[in-house]
């Protein structure tokens, strides 16, 4: 799991005005929250936030949270929700979720398929059913993307979430068995529908008509 500082201040005004004002300034609004942590409005740093993104997947990023009010206060914390322009991709508005170091949270991870299935190398395709599963871990513990040997798949196999070998200290939620990843067969060739049979018939009787008449 990525850990990175972030530094934010404290902001006292809300709504569209502010906000917009923040971003021309090089800042954009955020707010930590979490279950033990009233709401605190934060303004945070756009360019230091692009280095942090920059470093890895922010998802699975642990924030030290650097936050600015005469004395500093950090809190590690973790992207809840982030907001951006869908056009110029600006960043709008960030929700950090203070997390526990000592207590396990879920967490989507991404699933590494290994090796090359069996069932290819006669004719099957692999097909990948989910790329990233929830799994429950300590926040130092959250393993950046989690391997599933595939080879031994046959055409009609599977692999489910319970087939993958999780390292020490992650674990599944309770009841969760879906399929990952599966092999198929290539796909039949379409059966034609009574409208194309139809079609194919005509044209091979007026075929047949045209040939009786060229041979009298």
């Amino acid at each position: 799991m990525k850990q990175s500082e972030l530094n934010a201040t404290i902001r006292k005004t809300t709504g569209n005005g502010p906000a917009r004002s923040l971003r021309r300034d090089g800042m954009f609004p955020a707010v930590l929250y979490g279950p033990n942590t009233q709401p605190v409005l934060l303004a945070v740093n756009v360019r230091e936030f692009e280095r942090a993104v920059q470093k890895g997947n922010i998802r699975r990023t642990i924030f030290a949270l650097s936050i600015q009010n005469g004395a500093t206060l950090t809190r590690p914390a973790v992207i809840k929700e982030l907001q951006t322009h869908p056009v110029s991709g600006q960043f709008l508005h960030a929700d950090f979720y203070e997390i526990d170091m000592n207590r396990k949270l879920r967490v989507m991870v991404p699933i590494l398929p290994k090796g090359k299935a069996k069932g290819e190398e006669f004719g099957g395709m692999m097909q990948i059913i989910e790329r990233e599963i929830e799994v429950l871990c300590l926040p130092s513990e959250i393993p950046e993307a989690l391997e599933l040997d595939v080879a031994d798949l046959g055409i009609g196999d599977a692999l489910h979430v319970r087939d993958i070998t999780l390292p020490a200290g992650v674990e599944l939620p309770p009841g969760v068995n879906y399929t990952v990843v599966t092999v198929v067969s290539p796909k039949a060739e379409a059966a034609p529908t009574a409208g194309e049979a139809e079609a194919a018939e005509a044209a091979e009787g007026e075929k047949a008509a045209e040939t009786e008449k060229a041979a009298e």
